[in-house]
């Protein structure tokens, strides 16, 4: 029985596998863009009551940094046993020009990805228990 996919945190992704997109907010009136929601705080002048508008995400963007993390993120992560260093990878959406942090997709190595090259957002499995597959977002670069 295969295991049920269920995002890792709650109201930030959209869970369509063929249109993966984080899902953010929209200050109109300043036009400043949010993520997580739950941070939507508008510190644009004459901005302070804004009301926000959920929207999806661009789901490409340029990689504007990377970096490996040799060490064990402390809880509530949940890390391979044994642990294995992963590469968090720093993503400026295309449209709304906000970098986004994420770790690189499985089985991409970051010694062949390079800063300013077209990254798109996927989603892959944080981590599983005995019901459920915990789903987070992470970059791969574009195919060419």
């Amino acid at each position: 029985m295969s295991k049920k996919r269920v995002p890792a945190m709650e109201g930030w992704l959209n869970m369509d596998e063929s249109d993966p997109r984080l899902l953010g907010y929209l200050d109109e009136s300043s036009g400043s863009y949010f993520f997580p929601k739950d941070v939507a705080i508008s510190h644009a002048p004459g901005h302070a009551d804004a009301e926000f508008k959920e929207v999806a995400l661009s789901n490409r963007g340029k990689l504007w940094s990377y970096t490996t993390n040799h060490y064990k993120p402390p809880e509530p992560y949940v890390s391979p046993d044994p642990f294995e260093p992963y590469t968090v990878a720093a993503v400026e959406l295309t449209e709304e020009r906000m970098v986004i942090l994420g770790q690189l997709a499985d089985g991409v190595d970051p010694s062949t990805i390079e800063v300013g090259q077209d990254m798109e957002l996927v989603f892959g499995t944080l981590y599983e228990d005995d019901e459920n597959e915990y789903i987070v977002w992470k970059w791969r670069p574009v195919a060419a």
